[in-house]
């Protein structure tokens, strides 16, 4: 169900056990950080955690600080309004599959209708929470009420770690337009703080926004963007969520919610934000200058981000709620809060790769691969070569364009049990003959390719092979397994004793 504002979020976590508040100062330099990081790291992911003194330079800022809002199974269930992140998959899956699709793109087509028509698609209003105090940068009157809180430095912004290029927003939700078609995008992209109006934008070459800013560069014209962060949880996970380019994370977010996304026209420009959102920022990214050095920053591939050129994004406005309350997360060596976002998006969206891929059974990305590294799956195998179908078409398919490793494996084996796939991997494959290599994108984040944003790709078929599959000539044999009859009377024995 809808959630009409972070700060309600919060108190339905505190009443179910996943929130814990810190009512001590914790500077936002670092410290935070760690606190974070051993919370993320312990069984299950710990709880959510609301700093309410967090400090920016030894001084508090007047905005709670939330963090770890999405690090668990429960929580991320409750983010999506759902007894399980099941439970909302199989919803989805009845939506569309009211018409089988004939192709990946089509399926995707169709769960656009389908969530337009479920009172998912955004409505507009004329205001809200997230107008309680505006102050604008351009020159015209602004209805401040705080004025000591009109700029970036005020908000409890944090330098994540030791090597960060300085203060970063790390869940922000940055709304762009199509100059030619008019369609919006919601994407999360960190943004690094230059000064107390300008940031980083760091959308990736090849994110829907990067694509949106090109065509504004070629057009000579400003590019209007409003960032905003908090309010209903299930926006930001609409954010990072894989959906294809063209179709509005908001219509996702709304049927998520069970209610549409109610959309307020920002001060400075005509973009549409939440109207329950807990901070706007409003500006644009001017393609006459030329770009700035971004990072470095410590990301979710445990590694440092190195330098590279990114748009300026320039400030012509903030909002906020009287009371808003300041999202962050935090990246870096997993296990931490994204591995529960990202494993969110692949059960929700598994339903629809299925319809595409009928042999899929499971897919699962693994906390160690960092997202993209590593994918398992498995598949109900019926005709030789069917483990390189797979790899195949996962690589073309949105973001999985970006997986390094791809292990297939048979039916009967749980991807997300690691130990289940590796022992897969090590008793039924041959390396030569079982090992694809390819070339593809990769991501723009992986520090390990020979060139930035193109590497190599390696699927590996650990399923048993069929007579005369890729050369095997043997007889495949049976994996060990105990009598079921036997298990049951030996579960009943031990129950007795």
């Amino acid at each position: 169900m809808a959630c009409e504002s972070l700060r309600g979020f919060l108190k339905q976590l505190e009443a179910e056990g996943e929130l814990r508040r810190i009512s001590a100062p914790v500077a936002t330099e670092l410290e935070i950080t760690e606190v974070a990081d051993r919370e993320m790291k312990k069984p299950g992911g710990g709880q959510a955690l609301l700093f309410e003194q967090p400090t920016v330079n030894g001084k508090p800022s007047p905005f709670p600080l939330a963090i770890n809002t999405y690090g668990s199974e429960k929580r991320m269930a409750m983010v999506l309004g759902r007894a399980t992140v099941q439970d909302a998959a199989a919803e989805l899956n009845k939506l569309v599959k009211a018409k089988p699709p004939s192709s990946l793109g089509e399926a995707f087509k169709l769960l656009g209708a389908a969530l337009d028509l479920r009172h998912a698609k955004p409505k507009k209003v004329k205001s809200g929470p997230c107008k309680e105090v505006v102050h604008r940068f351009d020159g015209k009157p602004s209805s401040t009420l705080n004025p000591q809180l009109s700029t970036l430095l005020n908000f409890p912004i944090q330098q994540c770690w030791p090597q960060d290029a300085g203060r970063f927003l790390t869940l922000p939700c940055v709304v762009t337009h199509d100059p030619d078609t008019g369609d919006r995008n919601l994407g999360l992209y960190r943004m690094q703080v230059f000064d107390e109006q300008t940031t980083a934008l760091h959308w990736q070459l090849q994110k829907v926004a990067a694509r949106h800013g090109r065509r504004y560069y070629e057009k000579g014209e400003r590019m209007p963007v409003s960032v905003f962060l908090g309010g209903d949880p299930v926006y930001a996970f609409c954010a990072c969520a894989p959906l294809p380019d063209g179709l509005d994370e908001l219509l996702l977010a709304g049927w998520l919610r069970q209610k549409s996304v109610p959309l307020v026209k920002c001060e400075t420009n005509d973009i549409e934000v939440p109207a329950d959102a807990d901070i706007v920022l409003e500006g644009y990214v001017d393609p006459t200058e030329p770009l700035r050095e971004e990072g470095p920053f410590g990301d979710h591939t445990g590694y440092y981000t190195l330098p590279e050129p990114y748009p300026a994004f320039h400030l012509t406005a903030i909002t906020h709620r009287k009371d808003a309350i300041y999202p962050s997360t935090i990246v870096g060596q997993p296990p931490m809060e994204d591995f529960y976002l990202g494993g969110a998006s692949v059960r929700l969206f598994l339903p629809i790769l299925k319809m595409n891929f009928p042999e899929l059974v499971d897919l699962a990305l693994p906390a160690e691969g960092a997202f993209h590294n590593l994918v398992f799956v498995s598949i109900k195998k019926t005709y030789p070569m069917q483990a390189y179908k797979i790899m195949h078409g996962l690589w073309g398919a949105g973001q999985m364009m970006f997986a390094k490793y791809i292990i297939v494996v048979d039916e009967d084996v749980d991807v997300h049990n690691t130990s289940e796939v590796l022992f897969r991997l090590g008793a039924c494959t041959d390396p030569q003959r079982d090992a694809l290599f390819s070339r593809g994108p990769a991501d723009v984040l992986d520090h390990a390719t020979t060139d930035i944003a193109i590497g190599t790709k390696l699927g590996l078929d650990a399923t048993h092979k069929l007579p005369g599959e890729s050369g095997f000539h043997r007889e495949w044999p049976p994996i060990i397994e105990m009598d079921k009859a036997v298990k049951n009377k030996v579960d009943d024995l031990l129950a007795g004793l």
